[in-house]
């Protein structure tokens, strides 16, 4: 009698299979990575759409964000500043023809400290995206997680309807001030954690749920989850594939190009690690998060303050730098 045939289990392509427990956003301002990776939403941020728009064959869109920001603008500061404008909402309405859910766009990190110019800029962006026939609802305004940024988002948020991506961020006492500001998603970084500690720690080499950066994002999760807070968690800034599949079931992830290759090529397991059920029986203390709190543990959280204000620099330079391309299209 000859013995029965078993059957190979069926293996799933590890990309697949985080998508069925997590939503999985591009990293990048290349349409044609979303095209291939199709996923649900795409953000975006002043060094990705300065990388994009050095590229030729996205030419002809910088070319019409100047011609906008020429008929918008008397002076050639203010003709300036609206191309910039243009060339975020252009590069928005490309990616929203590729993605079904959402882009976020950033909001000049020269504003991270003014709030009352952050919403002006923030509503701004809003109304160029509207009057190029694009919800709000489908767009995400990207904000610093200084204390400034996130009350700009509170206000934008409850006054205006707008939705608010609060970036640049690190630790818990920024987290727990989006949530209590009631911001529609926040993008905690983890690469940028991990190499803070690599740089300034013994210890070089960090793996799965050990990396300091997938344990800053677990504990923001699970803080969340435990107290009802409807703000998303958005993992973002991944070093390596194993620091997002030690966070899958995170709500949003956001990864580059590259790492989402990885996983598509990869048929190794990815099982659910963060889970809102057990994270409402776990024993987590509630924190208040006022103006002082906030100030005073960011400035007792060494790491958290050095990448925050990095972020800030290293975003800035970029933003100088793709004036510096616009300016030179606009005519004396």
């Amino acid at each position: 009698m000859s013995e029965p045939i078993c059957k190979k289990p069926k293996v799933q392509n590890t990309l697949k299979e985080l998508k069925t427990m997590t939503t999985v956003v591009a990293d990048t301002g290349d349409f044609e990575a979303m095209q291939q990776f199709r996923p649900t939403d795409a953000t975006t941020n002043p060094s990705l759409i300065l990388a994009a728009a050095s590229l030729k064959k996205y030419s002809d869109l910088i070319d019409k964000a100047v011609e906008m920001g020429i008929k918008s603008g008397k002076t050639r500061e203010e003709q300036l500043e609206a191309a910039m404008d243009y060339t975020n909402v252009f590069f928005g309405m490309e990616i929203l023809k590729i993605v079904p859910g959402r882009v976020s766009t950033e909001i000049d990190a020269r504003l991270s400290f003014d709030k009352e110019a952050s919403i002006i800029k923030a509503v701004k962006i809003i109304n160029l995206y509207e009057e190029n026939g694009i919800s709000k609802e489908r767009v995400l305004v990207k904000l610093a997680s200084t204390w400034e940024g996130i009350q700009a988002a509170k206000v934008l948020e409850e006054e205006y309807g707008i939705h608010c991506n609060l970036t640049l961020l690190f630790s818990m006492s920024q987290a727990i001030a989006c949530a209590e500001a009631g911001v529609t998603l926040i993008s905690p970084f983890v690469g940028r954690i991990l190499d803070w500690h690599v740089a300034n720690g013994k210890q070089k080499s960090f793996e799965g749920k050990n990396d300091p950066g997938v344990i800053s994002v677990t504990n923001i999760y699970n803080y969340y989850k435990k107290f009802g807070y409807k703000t998303v968690v958005m993992g973002a800034s991944f070093r390596n594939t194993g620091e997002i599949k030690a966070l899958a079931g995170c709500d949003y992830l956001t990864i580059s190009p590259k790492l989402l290759e990885e996983l598509d090529l990869s048929n190794e397991p990815c099982p659910r690690v963060l889970d809102p059920q057990a994270a409402k029986s776990m024993n987590i203390e509630k924190l208040e998060m006022d103006e002082a709190n906030f100030r005073w543990h960011m400035n007792e959280d060494q790491m958290a303050t050095d990448k925050l204000s990095e972020g800030i620099r290293k975003f800035a330079v970029d933003v100088r730098k793709l004036e510096k391309l616009l300016q030179e299209r606009i005519p004396q």
